[in-house]
């Protein structure tokens, strides 16, 4: 016997976060394994790309920045950007270059930065400590 559609329990979806990241392989992959946690994912290649996106209006819980992502503007720019114009998107910035990891969580009141390499479960604990989950 097949079940309506209104017998299904509705699942709300998870909290969006906003992928900038250049290297396709990388972003496919990180935002693969974020969907699996449960996120809503929204990929963008760089930090003007997310910044329009943002500025059109859609709606994130989190941005996930790699900071080196692209040459015209950088990742700093952008995080700077959110905690301006919208703080009500938390920032987590990763780096592949140890110094610029650090300077990210300098610059963020709560710390929030990763450097490269980092585990997937490292991640995943990191946006859960800044969405309070």
């Amino acid at each position: 016997m097949a079940r309506s559609s209104a017998a299904l329990p509705l699942v709300s979806p998870g909290p969006t976060i906003v992928l900038v990241e250049a290297k396709p392989l990388m972003r496919m992959a990180v935002a693969a394994y974020l969907r699996e946690c449960g996120y809503q994912v929204i990929e963008t290649t760089g930090p003007a790309e997310a910044r329009r996106l943002l500025q059109s209006g859609t709606m994130a819980d989190l941005a996930l920045i790699d900071i080196d992502a692209d040459r015209e503007s950088d990742g700093f720019e952008l995080a700077q950007w959110l905690r301006l114009q919208r703080p009500d998107i938390k920032v987590l910035l990763t780096s592949g270059v140890q110094r610029t990891a650090q300077t990210a969580g300098d610059l963020c009141e709560q710390g929030p930065h990763l450097a490269h390499p980092y585990h997937p479960r490292n991640l995943e604990a990191q946006i859960r400590r800044l969405l309070g989950r």
